[in-house]
């Protein structure tokens, strides 16, 4: 016995009854199978021995698996780009669908507006209709008889001042058109003739020949009621009424209708006064 026998882990393990039983009879296999094979030696020298390798063959079924294998690689990759575009077609629907609402709701709010806006202008006219009704009553009883076959120039009876300017500013935000005579749109001169027939005081038609009626007064020295026009007496192509507080009323031009504007940025050639 070793001097180490006694340590555990230096002991050498046993073989099992088993173990050494199997392992005899493979060797005693292997020096049969050697003498066998010795003893047959000579007997088969003549012969050569051909051993031949088989290699596994692709099988029906595992060639059919790879086949459907790629078609459903392939079937994923065309549902993944429909699905793409379905994707892409809905975001753009949605897009499209959005900016249609956004112009019907712009539709809508114009069209309210527009709707306000006619209301509105309606109201403002059947007003202004009302008080032409009223000025022109008013002028029947305020205002003397006169003979309309000639131009008068006569005062009429005081306050006759006033329902002119009333008549006119009645008027604000009628249309200019060039030859209208009213109630409804108007050019200069047709808008001033129509103001001064209300209190009996009849004007000719046109701008040169209402710049040669009545007293010519200086600018300097103009009254509310006084006729104010633009070029030379006789020869004026624009009238319009002086309002006060250095103000005139006009049916100035297309663009504008019938307003309220500031002397100073248009200032008259001369002025008239016919009451």
């Amino acid at each position: 016995m070793s001097h180490t026998a006694h340590i555990r882990s230096h002991r050498k393990p046993r073989r099992s009854a088993s173990k050494i039983a199997m392992r005899a009879g493979v060797a005693g296999g292997i020096l049969s199978t050697v003498a066998v094979a010795g003893a047959s030696g000579p007997a088969n020298a003549a012969e050569p021995v051909t051993q031949t390798l088989e290699l596994p063959t692709l099988t029906a079924d595992l060639a059919a698996q790879v086949a459907e294998s790629a078609d459903a690689t392939e079937l994923a990759a065309a549902n993944y780009e429909l699905q793409a575009e379905r994707d892409a077609a809905a975001a753009q629907a949605a897009k499209e669908a959005k900016a249609d609402l956004a112009v019907a709701k712009k539709k809508a709010e114009a069209k309210k507006k527009a709707e306000e806006a006619a209301r509105k202008a309606a109201a403002e006219r059947a007003a202004r209709d009302a008080e032409r009704v009223t000025l022109a009553a008013s002028a029947d009883v305020s205002a003397p008889s006169a003979d309309v076959s000639a131009p008068s120039v006569s005062a009429p009876a005081g306050g006759s001042v006033a329902t002119v300017i009333a008549f006119l500013k009645a008027q604000l935000g009628d249309a200019y058109v060039m030859g209208a005579t009213g109630p409804n749109a108007w050019d200069c001169s047709s808008l001033v003739q129509a103001a001064f027939r209300e209190v009996g005081v009849d004007l000719p038609r046109v701008s040169q020949d209402q710049s040669m009626m009545g007293t010519e007064v200086s600018l300097s020295s103009i009254q509310p009621g006084d006729i104010l026009y633009w070029g030379g007496k006789g020869s004026a192509y624009h009238v319009g009424v002086y309002i006060g507080g250095g103000q005139y009323l006009d049916a100035a031009n297309p663009s504008k209708g019938v307003v309220i504007q500031d002397l100073s940025g248009y200032p008259a050639s001369g002025a008239v006064r016919v009451l």
